[in-house]
């Protein structure tokens, strides 16, 4: 689907509804459309309900980068989840680093000075590509890294998800970084079929993320990154100034927030939801009790 067919269809569905609450009183949380998203703005929300007396208007699984980042730019979300390595190359459209700081620095900068947005710091995980194959396949030609594979791919069959296929630090770079060739070309799947296909032998690589919870309920090998292609994905809070400026309660909730989640926390919330298909707002609950005794409600 082309983006100005995709960005119409979104803002038809959900923009409407932005004149719906007193937005001098409301903080509309948005997130992309994946469940690790969906309980990064549940758990941006939860804090704060808990820490201000604004009221939050979740607006979540609204399609992909692109999608939230006008959303944000057109004042219909005040804040959502980056991850640092998504906004240096598919908003920015730099080059990929490797300095988790300079990549960080960068695009705080970067996006104060170009979209008047607040980056906050990293919550604490990095939320990378992660290049998966059955682990029975692993067991079986010793394979550790994506080096490693890279003799046997010819004989694979890939599915990736829409925008490891577009975006800069995805598909092109990736094959080429390691000279990857397969049976045929990639299936452009739905992220949350990518673990069942592979374990259905429909395909054999996939590109995931290495926060899946799905990664924690199958037999499953993530092929290290040995050339080191992707950037780092630090997630970061990315707040529209005006509500920095007008709610600074709503940024001092939000720092507590830095540093607290860590990959395992953030694997562990995903397998719940996905796997154990538990409601994101007991579990966003559930880890604050288990942080702060004393957090959200």
């Amino acid at each position: 689907m082309r983006w100005p067919i995709l960005t119409f269809i979104v803002a038809a569905l959900v923009f409407p509804a932005a004149g719906c609450a007193n937005r001098q009183t409301t903080i509309v949380v948005g997130s992309k459309n994946f469940p690790e998203q969906a309980i990064l703005g549940e758990l941006l929300a939860q804090q704060i309900e808990a820490k201000t007396n604004l009221h939050v208007e979740r607006r979540f699984y609204l399609a992909g980068t692109y999608i939230c980042q006008q959303a944000m730019l057109a004042g219909r979300i005040d804040m959502y989840v980056e991850y640092t390595g998504t906004a240096l190359t598919a908003v920015l459209k730099e080059p990929p680093q490797a300095d988790p700081h300079a990549v960080f620095e960068r695009v705080r900068g970067d996006y104060a000075h170009r979209f008047n947005f607040v980056v906050e710091p990293p919550l604490g995980f990095n939320d990378s590509f992660a290049i998966v194959i059955r682990g029975e396949d692993a067991r079986k030609d010793q394979l550790r890294t994506i080096s490693q594979g890279a003799k046997y791919s010819p004989g694979w069959r890939a599915g990736f998800g829409y925008e490891f296929m577009e975006r800069p630090d995805g598909y092109d770079g990736f094959v080429k970084s390691y000279g990857l060739k397969f049976a045929a070309e990639p299936r452009i799947m739905d992220l949350n079929l990518l673990y069942r296909a592979l374990l259905a032998h429909q395909v054999d690589i996939i590109a995931g993320n290495t926060t899946d919870g799905q990664l924690l309920s199958g037999d499953f090998t993530v092929l290290a990154d040995d050339k080191h292609y992707f950037p780092p994905y630090q997630a970061v809070t990315v707040v529209r100034n005006q509500i920095a400026s007008e709610h600074p309660e709503v940024i001092a909730a939000i720092a507590e927030l830095s540093g607290k989640i860590s990959d395992h926390d953030m694997q562990q919330m995903n397998y719940q939801a996905t796997a154990q298909h538990r409601d994101i707002s007991v579990i966003v609950r559930e880890f604050f009790a288990s942080q702060h005794p004393a957090a959200p409600r």
